[in-house]
Parts: C-alpha cells; sequence; structure tokens
C-alpha cells in the first residue's frame, strides 16, 4: 500500500476515500492535505527531485510519475497532492502509512483447553508508515487471574543481618504459605550476597579469608542457594542450611548480585510466562560502578551470566567493576524482573532513590530483626499488580506517544500508567507511532507492553522511503534522448556524462560530473553558492541555462538570468504597481539581481510615490512652505519648533490672522530687514501701500506689532487684504520711525534714532551689588533674632536655677561595688 499509484483522472474526494479505505483494519491514519493550491514560493515540496525523496520530505507531499508532465506543462513533478489534481497529473504517487494486524487473540485467563493465559491484544501488528505521517493503534492489558509468580528472595548476609537470617528461618514455611494465598503457580528461590573478595572491602588475610567473623562462613560475591522450585520444604531446608559471613565495609554486593539473578535464566530458572519478582533484602547501601577502581578492577561489567552451574557462585565476580544503575534498569526491563526493595529505615532514602531509576520496582521498610518481611511482599505484591506501566523498545527514528485510557476514567494524553487495578480488569492505551526520518529500507520492529510482564505487543515496522515506480524503471529508455538515460517514476535519469530532464545536455566527459547535481547541472542555475534552489525556483535549469516559468497572465513576465526578476513584483502607491505607467515601471535591476521601480522623470522612491514639482508647497504669501519648512515630494515639511502647520505651513492656532505670514515680507521690502534672504522677498506676494491712515479693520486682518523690528525701538501696524486676482494688497500706517538718524521725516522714510548705548559692566556690577547687599541685610536680621531668643532663654534657666530645692538622698536603685557577709556563728 505504501507505494501504491493511482491513475486516471482524479479528484480530492476520490484521494481522501483511498486514504481511508487502505487504513480499515484498525487505525486512523493522521494526514494533512492541502484545501487551496500554493504557489511556488510557499510550496514545501518544491526540493524534491526524486519520487522517494519527494515523499520524505513532507507528507502532503505527491509525486507526479506522468510521463512528459513537467516537460509539456512547466508543473512541479513533486507537488502539493491537491495541486497535481488541480494540475491533472494522470499518474499520481502519493504513498499512505497503513496498519495491518496478524495476530489478535482475545484477553483471557490461563485455560486447560485454550492454554495459557493472554494478557495483551493484539499481539503482532504490521506498519508501514511514511516519514512525517502517523498512524493510532490501541493496545489493551488484563492481568490474568492465578498468573504465574517466580519469587527469588536474596538476602544480604554480612555479618549485621544475623537476627534477620534467624528469623528468615522461622518464617520460611510461613513465607511459602502466604505467597500461596496471592497465586496457587508459584516457585520459590533463594539466594545472598555479602561483597566482593577483594581488599580494601574484605580482609584478604588467610585466617579471616576462612572465618572473617566467629562462627562465619567465607565471604563471597553472590551465591544461587536453590534455583525456583515449586517445592517450598525445599526453600525453607535452604534457608535454614545458610550462615551469616562478613566484610570490612558498609556497603555491599547487592547490583552484583541484582544483574546475575537477572541475566542467568537458565540457572535461577525463570519461566518464560509468568511474572519475575525478587525479593532484595538488606540493611546496608550499594556499590556502584566505578567502586571497582579501589578494588584494582577496570573492566566494566559486561552485564552476562557467570554463575558456576554447580556451586551457584559468581566465579567471575572480581573481573567485573560493579554494575551501573542505568545497565542494571536496562537488563531488568529486558527480562521482565521486578525487584521489591525490603530495607531498614535508615536505608529507605537511599533505596528509595535507586527504585526511582529501575521501572516498575516498590520499596518497604524492613523491622530491625526483617520479622515484617511476610506483610511486606504481600504487600508491595499487591502494589505491583495494582499497577499496570506500558513501555517500549522503539528505535531512534520512531517516535512513540501514548494515552492512557484506565477503567471509567477520561483519557490522560501523555501518561503510560494504570493505578488501583485489580486482577481482570481490562485497561488500554491508545497509541501514535510516527517515522521521524527514512531508516536503511530494511525492517524495524519493537515492542510495547507492561513492565514486569513477558507478552508484549510486537511491531513490524517498514519505513516508506521509497516508491513501487522507481522498481519498474526503464534503463536506455527512448524518451531519455534515445537511450541516454533511465526512465525513473515518469522522468529520465541520465547516464554518466548526460544531464537534463531529458538526458539531451553532455558534459564532454565519459563521466559523471560531480560539481552537477545526480539528474541535472545546477551550478550554473543558481544565484549564488549559497543557494540550494536552481532558477531561483521559478524556472527549469536547461543545459546549464535558466529557463524561466510562464506566468497564467501573459502580461507578468518573470526575468533574468536566474529568473530572479519579474514585472510584478514591485513596490506599489496606491495600489498601483510603481505608482502606474505614468509614475513608472517595474524593471530588473542587473546590480541587485531583484525587480526594482524605474521612475518616469520628476518623481522618485521605492515606489515612485514621490514627486519631484514644488507647486504643492508655495504658500499664499508666495513663500515655498511659508518659509516655516521645506518640501520634500511636493509636500510640505513644516518645522517642529515653528507655530505654523499645515500642507503649506500657514496655518497657527496660535496666531492673529495671516499677520506672522506677511511680515516677513512687509520688513524685508519697505524696512530692508534681513529675516528673509532677498531672494526669498523677492518672490514675496505682497504689495505694500503707506497710508496716512489705514483702512478700516477688524480684529482678524489688523496687525499691530509692539516693539518694531530689528534695529527698531517703536511698533507699527498694517491692515491686509486679499484682492480678486490673489494678490494680497498691505496698508501701512504712515508714522516717523525711529530707526534711521539720517531719516527725511517726510513721513515716508523711517527715521531711524540709534539706541542710548547702555555700559554692560555697570549694570552687571550694580546687579551683582543690589544681590550682596539684600544679602547682609538678610544676615544682620538673622543674627539680630537669634541674640535676642538666645537672651531670653538665659533669662528663663537662671530663674529657675535660682528657685531651686536641692536635696541628699539615697538612689533607691543604687547597689555599692563590695558586699559584706556576716558569719553568726563567728561572733560566739
Amino acid at each position: 500500500m505504501g507505494g501504491h499509484t493511482l491513475q486516471r483522472q482524479h479528484r480530492f474526494s476520490a484521494v481522501v476515500a483511498f486514504v481511508l479505505l487502505s487504513t480499515q483494519c484498525c487505525s486512523q491514519v493522521t494526514e494533512t492535505v492541502p484545501s487551496e493550491p500554493s504557489e511556488l514560493e510557499d510550496n514545501v515540496c518544491s526540493g524534491g527531485r526524486t519520487c522517494g525523496d519527494c515523499t520524505a520530505i513532507d507528507p502532503t507531499c505527491g509525486w507526479c510519475a506522468q510521463q512528459g508532465y513537467t516537460e509539456e506543462t512547466g508543473f512541479l513533478r513533486c507537488d502539493l497532492l491537491q495541486n497535481l489534481i488541480n494540475k491533472t497529473c494522470l499518474d499520481i504517487t502519493y504513498p499512505v502509512s497503513s496498519v495491518s494486524i496478524e495476530e489478535n487473540e482475545e484477553l483471557r485467563d490461563a485455560d486447560p483447553v485454550l492454554g495459557d493465559p493472554i494478557q495483551v491484544a493484539p499481539q503482532k501488528i504490521r506498519l508501514k508508515l511514511r516519514p512525517g505521517q502517523s498512524v493510532n493503534l490501541s493496545v489493551s492489558v488484563r492481568q490474568a487471574r492465578d498468573y504465574p509468580v517466580d519469587l527469588y528472595y536474596v538476602m544480604d548476609l554480612s555479618k549485621s543481618m544475623t537476627d534477620d537470617l534467624e528469623n528468615l528461618k522461622k518464617l520460611a514455611k510461613i513465607l511459602a504459605l502466604e505467597v500461596g494465598e496471592i497465586t496457587r503457580n508459584f516457585r520459590l528461590g533463594f539466594g545472598s550476597f555479602v561483597e566482593k573478595v577483594l581488599s580494601p572491602f574484605v580482609n584478604t588475610s588467610p585466617s579471616r579469608l576462612m572465618a572473617p567473623c566467629s562462627g562465619c562462613e567465607p565471604p563471597y560475591s553472590f551465591i544461587n542457594h536453590l534455583p525456583l522450585n515449586v517445592n517450598t520444604t525445599l526453600f525453607s531446608k535452604k534457608v535454614n542450611e545458610t550462615s551469616i559471613s562478613g566484610n570490612l565495609d558498609a556497603p555491599e554486593a547487592g547490583l552484583d548480585a541484582l544483574m546475575q539473578i537477572t541475566v542467568c535464566k537458565e540457572l535461577i530458572g525463570w519461566l518464560p510466562k509468568a511474572r519475575h519478582i525478587v525479593v532484595f533484602l538488606t540493611d546496608a547501601a550499594f556499590h556502584v560502578a566505578g567502586d571497582g577502581k579501589l578494588l584494582g578492577i577496570v573492566n566494566p561489567n559486561d552485564g552476562e551470566c557467570h554463575l558456576n552451574s554447580e556451586t551457584g557462585f559468581n566465579d567471575r565476580a572480581n573481573d567485573f567493576d560493579y554494575p551501573s544503575v542505568g545497565h542494571l534498569n536496562f537488563r531488568m526491563r529486558e527480562q521482565n524482573v521486578i525487584p521489591i526493595f525490603a530495607v531498614t529505615e535508615d536505608q529507605y532514602c537511599i533505596y528509595q532513590e535507586l527504585a526511582s531509576s529501575i521501572e516498575g520496582s516498590t520499596v518497604g521498610v524492613l523491622a530491625s530483626d526483617s520479622s515484617n518481611v511476610v506483610d511486606l511482599i504481600k504487600e508491595n505484591y499487591a502494589k505491583i499488580t495494582a499497577k499496570v506501566q506500558i513501555s517500549d523498545n522503539a528505535p531512534e527514528n520512531l517516535a512513540v506517544t501514548y494515552t492512557s485510557r484506565c477503567l471509567n476514567e477520561a483519557p490522560n494524553p501523555g501518561s503510560k500508567v494504570c493505578l488501583g487495578l485489580k486482577l481482570g480488569e481490562v485497561v488500554s492505551f491508545d497509541v501514535t507511532v510516527e517515522a521521524t526520518s527514512c531508516h536503511d529500507n530494511t525492517e524495524q520492529s519493537f515492542n510495547i507492553g507492561p513492565i514486569g510482564f513477558e507478552e508484549a505487543l510486537e511491531i513490524s515496522v517498514e519505513v516508506i522511503c521509497s516508491c513501487e515506480c522507481e522498481d519498474l524503471s526503464i534503463p536506455n529508455s527512448d524518451f531519455c534522448s534515445n537511450g541516454n538515460g533511465t526512465m525513473s517514476c515518469g522522468q529520465c535519469v541520465c547516464d554518466a556524462g548526460r544531464y537534463g530532464k531529458l538526458c539531451e545536455c553532455s558534459s564532454g566527459e565519459d563521466i559523471e560530473v560531480s560539481f552537477r547535481d545526480k539528474y541535472e547541472n545546477v551550478a550554473s542555475c543558481r544565484a549564488s553558492s549559497n543557494s540550494s534552489i536552481a532558477c531561483s525556483g521559478r524556472g527549469e535549469c536547461m543545459c546549464g541555462e535558466c529557463a524561466c516559468f510562464e506566468r497564467p497572465d501573459k502580461k507578468e513576465v518573470i526575468s533574468g538570468r536566474f529568473c530572479e526578476c519579474d514585472n510584478f513584483s514591485c513596490e506599489r502607491y496606491k495600489g498601483q504597481l510603481c505608482g502606474g505607467p505614468d509614475r513608472g515601471q517595474c524593471v530588473c535591476d542587473e546590480k541587485s539581481r531583484r525587480s526594482v521601480c524605474k521612475c518616469q522623470p520628476g518623481f522618485s522612491g521605492d515606489a515612485c510615490d514621490c514627486s519631484m514639482s514644488t507647486a504643492g508647497c508655495v504658500a499664499s504669501n508666495g513663500l515655498m512652505c511659508n518659509a516655516n519648512g521645506v518640501c520634500e515630494c511636493n509636500r510640505c515639511k513644516c518645522d517642529a519648533n515653528s507655530p505654523f502647520k499645515g500642507s503649506t505651513c500657514e496655518t497657527c492656532k496660535t496666531c492673529i490672522g495671516k499677520c506672522s505670514s506677511y511680515r516677513p515680507c512687509v520688513e524685508c521690502k519697505i524696512f530692508g530687514s534681513d529675516v528673509i534672504s532677498p531672494e526669498e522677498c523677492d518672490k514675496c506676494t505682497v504689495t505694500v501701500v503707506i497710508d496716512s491712515k489705514l483702512p478700516n479693520a477688524n480684529v482678524s486682518n489688523l496687525c499691530v506689532f509692539p516693539g518694531g523690528f530689528t534695529n527698531c525701538s517703536t511698533s507699527y501696524n498694517f491692515v491686509y487684504e486679499t484682492l480678486g486676482n490673489g494678490t494680497v494688497l498691505v496698508h501701512l500706517q504712515d508714522q516717523p520711525r525711529e530707526c534711521d538718524p539720517n531719516g527725511g521725516g517726510d513721513g515716508k522714510t523711517p527715521i531711524v534714532v540709534e539706541p542710548t548705548s547702555v555700559d554692560i559692566l555697570i549694570l552687571v556690577l550694580s546687579i551683582v551689588g543690589a544681590i550682596v547687599l539684600i544679602g547682609i541685610i538678610l544676615i544682620i536680621l538673622l543674627r539680630l533674632a537669634t541674640h535676642l531668643h538666645d537672651k531670653r532663654e538665659y533669662t528663663q534657666f537662671k530663674k529657675e536655677q535660682q528657685s531651686a530645692v536641692w536635696d541628699e538622698t539615697q538612689n533607691p536603685i543604687f547597689k555599692p561595688s563590695t558586699s559584706t557577709f556576716v558569719n553568726p556563728a563567728y561572733a560566739k
């Protein structure tokens, strides 16, 4: 199904129906198909060169295997599925992920007729996964009643565990009976551990090696006293035959023992279909990987079985370091072994940390003499059976996510655990599997199953990274320039020394050119060495040159050596390209290799939006922006500090009428003021008439300027009026001016009077002297006020002193520095 090819005319609904039919087995396929075609610039599929590459880019991509498709139409072979349908490709390859259930027996307890119990369903599934396209599965779990239990009891037999061993000997029969109440199908095994027999962890003197303590057995790392056995009497016998041993340091070789118990499946006797539980009893911590260096051991733990089949001892314990926690967890999960740590209260915290790193394990507090070990086993076994935790060993290129469905609870995305269960209750997990990348096209497999169960769902996976049409390739096809290539999935794969869409180009060498793409020469069709797209993605590379695509609108043209330019993507002004044909046109700039606006004379800017004319900036007084701004793009940009605003900087909300607008022209024309330049003064459209009496005026057109202008001390007034032809007429009142000492006094020529000179130094010194004088007066007044206040206070003090009556008395809280003691019997 993965490389299924659709032929004939397609419709979108038919493709969707095909996707649904291909996954009817038991799951849903998650895929995204675009509803609308995408332009090339946004097309994620545009980089696909072969059918296999195309299907791996994105799950929305399909491949057109129609011969001559791209050559005839100019469309992409690797394109969005909806685009291929809309462009009427007659041979679409669109691989789809699929699920096939190969084995699915119903969940059940053990049955004399049907056989072993079934706790996980389904049992076998085969997946075909397209990268990026996920499938959904459902896994059901039911813990069977009377499921076989293999319970291996391993004990720390260092000297500190003497009383615990004696109690265990008494409880051995009770332990066997209590486990029998949990399940009728069980077996018991027994082992013990002490320490690696090397200095400094063990006293290696010959006498101490034989008897490390009084009544002790020689030290050892681990011994399998009794493999798993249904004979409970034999279990009691073996426990009663064991003796205490001894070592020097506090931590023991507990992890070494757990590793051997886990990996020595045959010698320990683990059944293939049983719950594997190890009861680990100790009152001390444990050695971890790296501690062996203190003993001179440099070989890491190999995770292999080294038990002697005859003696039960770990003969090679001194050859390998202690295992790491991660290594031990991996082996225990692999062999479905679950430990129950029964430890004394002072060691509870460290073993709780260990249990958090070993999947499925539990921890219980052991009494100082191990008298509660039976209750601990029952309690922690109940915890194990009340919990189902699912896990997998999926390879790295497969992403697996879970959603738990625990009894009547709501679905819990991301959860892999169900708690509070009873035997016989069914829980399920929704599983989503997705291939994140291609593999080497070999079949992969992994398991999904509950921790501690031998049973698991076996999943075989084939990642679809090739198309079926690639297996039907035609060598030396006549379509590929008379046999110069192989026809594969509708396109030519050229022979060595040939390139081009139809292998029509020759490199001149009988070898495959290294700098060329596998299928076509694209090096010379790339705009830069950093670019990975030939012809800017808007053309085809034909024999080292770009042939740009045609647009549906014939007026729109893609151009440039690398198809990097066009005439339709420049900046727009008022919705028109380059402001419209009257302002500019969109052309290709060879230097920048991009489309830019070439503006007509009189216009500038990225979109030719800036007019070079200044007609719109002339104020009513003839000045450019009323001499209060600059003209940019035929618009006035008024000075920020000026009160004048508006299109020609003439509007002044704080000014009365237009007096301030006409004042520069009046002063420059009549009084010769340099408030504006002579050139600007010549542009003034104001006509000034000097009258002995101003015509009637209202507030809006009467202009009064107190203080005069430059070098003038008196004020002047004028009235302005606008004539019909737009000329502004200013009536200036005829009055003498004290501005010119040589004035004629005829009432028409201003009289300029030189202002009286003022000595600045005398003025400054006068001001400073006044300030200093005022300061001195203030200081004198302040000093006088202070003197009067002090005098009044002193008089009051003298008066109170004369009226005071002094009396001698004893301070009631005073204690002398010496003490006197009287001995009554001394003076008898």
